[in-house]
Parts: structure tokens; C-alpha cells; sequence
């Protein structure tokens, strides 16, 4: 086997459920292949690097052998490396700050005044660091 479609081989080695996922990722420049945006049909070699981004988070694969058949998860190894450095995997623990308003019962929901006074105190927290 020399080469193997990447949207089959994303879904044989487990990184989409399902082909349609992987191929509508592909499209949607969420995947690279060596550095650049590639297509459903590209061809997969051994060797090459695949960068995924799933949400905030890229993920890094480097192809070790070539499969077009969906595999057992404890196969996945022998198939593909993770090469996702420890940064990127740190961001999916990043502490998220809750905010809890209390409101009385039986008050309804908020007037214009209260909710933009809400929109301001979200914004100051989650847009901070873009000033």
C-alpha cells in the first residue's frame, strides 16, 4: 500500500468517529499535512506530519505505517504517533472562572439596565487580556 486517502486514514486511526467528520474538517482548513492545508483526497505518506485543530487545542500526528481500514483503538499506536506538544494539551485544563449573579426569586428575568451591567462584568473577565 503506498499511500491512502487523509480523510480514511484520520478515520482509521481514530482521530474522527466518522469519515464525513474527517473530510468535513479537512475542508473547513482544520487540517494540515506538512505545514499546509490539504484536501479529503490528499495522500497520506509515511513520515508525514498531520496537525489537527479540535476546538482551542492543535493536535500532532506523525504517520508511522499506512492503513485504510478503521482499527482497533490499542492498534492506533502502530499506525500513528502523538506528537502534540505538552502546551497544547495543557490548554484543555485551563481553569474557567464562573461567575454566579444572584438574583431573588420571584424577580423575574433581568431589566436592559441589570443585563448590560452583566454583559459588562463578562466582558471585563473574558475579553481582559485583549486590552
Amino acid at each position: 500500500m503506498d499511500d491512502v486517502r487523509l480523510d480514511k486514514y484520520l478515520w482509521a486511526v481514530r482521530i474522527f468517529k466518522t469519515r464525513s467528520d474527517a473530510a468535513d474538517a479537512i475542508r473547513n482548513n482544520k487540517v494540515s499535512v506538512n505545514g499546509a492545508w490539504a484536501k479529503p483526497s490528499r495522500e497520506v505518506k509515511i513520515g508525514d506530519a498531520i496537525a489537527v485543530r479540535k476546538q482551542q487545542v492543535v493536535y500532532s500526528y506523525e504517520v508511522l505505517e499506512l492503513v485504510s481500514s478503521r482499527q482497533p483503538a490499542k492498534n492506533v499506536p502502530v499506525y500513528c504517533r502523538n506528537t502534540t506538544p505538552q502546551e497544547e494539551l495543557d490548554k484543555l485544563n485551563v481553569p474557567r472562572e464562573t461567575i454566579f449573579v444572584f438574583r431573588e426569586r420571584g424577580t423575574g428575568r433581568p431589566t436592559k439596565k441589570e443585563r448590560r451591567d452583566l454583559d459588562e462584568l463578562m466582558d471585563g473577565i473574558y475579553f481582559e487580556d485583549d486590552e
